[in-house]
């Protein structure tokens, strides 16, 4: 997104196969941005906001929460009306946190039930803000800052909780007029607006922590593992679960941090370990690890003491309800989970079963219980798999590759 908006060509490399991706380029292609994929490379050319056309259809996001919500920051500088929509999961998931910043700076947004998709947005003739969002959310603080560069004015995001700053990072990058400040207050990120910057150029996206997880946490649980994963994203906004996993004695171990592009990028080494202690995650760590707290749960029952998850009812509007089916999943396995309205409670190590376990159509839950069925007593079947391919299509290659018994049907 940043690529099109941006004026010139960039190669983007490393960039992901994840369908979340996929959709991003085809909702892009449908605003009359020129791109093209060979292999793992895409090749943007950019021409600001001038360079989107009126699709002659409704865009569709697909199953990805951060292509609606960051190009609907962009959609609202738009002259033209647009619809923009994606499959039940995404339909179901809330939009409000979006749409009050963007009528708050001047564009038309209509939505079911004026909170769900699908979304429709009259832009143009935007005028700053400033905003706290009430949510710890990087995609809203990306949405306001993608549309404050084209409105009037300098748009100031202050966030009381900081969450990822990869927008800030890669505007910056582009040569984009982008200031952060930190105060007791919080972090204030503002732009510029009517700017033009240049492009990404050549730009390697480092490979992604989330994912990088999962094998994290099969190394760790399966006696005898060792893995090394090469030049993965190392942001500090990204890697508490490192933090977490050490402080309960994992043995991991993280290169040199070298950047790329400004942000940085390590090999971790990770071997079996043996888990103890009370984990305790909430307040400013759960914004941190949020994507990552499916996979942590499954650690969870392996931990020589405790794992409590609380002030993360965020995900309970994920893909899923992701504590719902954390527990409902650990409990078909066997496991004595208590559930709180925002997290949950799980006393270790308790012995996983064997059991068919459900993805609820959402990527990480289907990851992060095949992780459980390697530590598991017994097979365990995960309904819906497919839905992996959402963020890591070759996930279960990678995981069969590396020595797991893995069987797809």
């Amino acid at each position: 997104m940043i690529a099109a908006l941006a004026r010139g060509i960039s190669r983007i490399g490393n960039y992901s196969s994840a369908v979340d991706c996929q959709s991003t380029i085809e909702c892009l292609s449908q605003l009359g941005i020129s791109t093209r994929r060979d292999r793992n490379i895409v090749v943007v050319d950019g021409r600001g906001f001038d360079g989107f056309a009126k699709p002659t259809a409704r865009l569709d996001a697909g199953n990805s929460g951060t292509t609606i919500r960051l190009l609907s920051g962009i959609l609202a500088g738009l002259p033209f009306e647009c619809e923009i929509s994606g499959d039940a999961s995404l339909s179901a998931r809330p939009m409000k946190r979006i749409i009050d910043p963007l009528r708050l700076m001047g564009a038309r947004v209509e939505a079911r039930d004026d909170r769900y998709t699908p979304l429709r947005i009259s832009g143009g003739n935007l005028k700053a803000i400033d905003y706290v969002p009430p949510v710890a959310s990087a995609q809203v603080k990306s949405c306001v800052l993608l549309a404050g560069l084209s409105a009037e004015g300098t748009t100031t995001v202050t966030e009381q909780v900081a969450t990822r700053d990869h927008t800030e990072i890669m505007l910056r990058h582009c040569g984009a007029c982008i200031d952060v400040t930190r105060s007791d207050q919080g972090t204030s990120i503002s732009v510029e607006g009517h700017q033009n910057f240049g492009p990404l150029g050549d730009y390697v996206i480092p490979s992604d922590f989330s994912s990088a997880a999962f094998f994290i946490a099969a190394a760790l649980v399966v006696s005898g593992s060792e893995g090394i994963l090469r030049d993965v994203g190392a942001n500090p906004s990204r890697i508490a679960l490192l933090d977490v996993l050490k402080t309960a004695g994992a043995e991991i171990e993280s290169g040199t941090a070298r950047l790329l592009q400004g942000e940085p990028v390590t090999d971790i080494t990770v071997r079996h370990s043996t888990l103890h202690g009370r984990l305790d995650v909430s307040g400013a760590l759960v914004a941190n690890l949020i994507d990552e707290i499916p996979i942590l749960a499954i650690l969870g029952t392996q931990i020589d003491g405790s794992l409590k998850v609380s002030q993360a009812k965020e995900l309970r509007v994920k893909e899923c309800d992701r504590i719902d089916a954390i527990v409902r999943n650990l409990r078909a396995m066997k496991v004595e989970i208590e559930e709180f309205d925002d997290g949950f409670l799980i006393e270790g190590p308790q012995q996983l079963q064997g059991a068919v376990v459900e993805s609820f159509d959402d990527h990480r839950i289907a990851m992060a219980f095949s992780i459980a069925g390697l530590a598991a007593a017994g097979e365990t079947t995960i309904r819906g798999a497919s839905a992996a391919a959402v963020s890591l299509p070759e996930f279960f290659g990678l995981l069969e590759s590396s020595g797991a018994p893995v069987a797809l049907s």
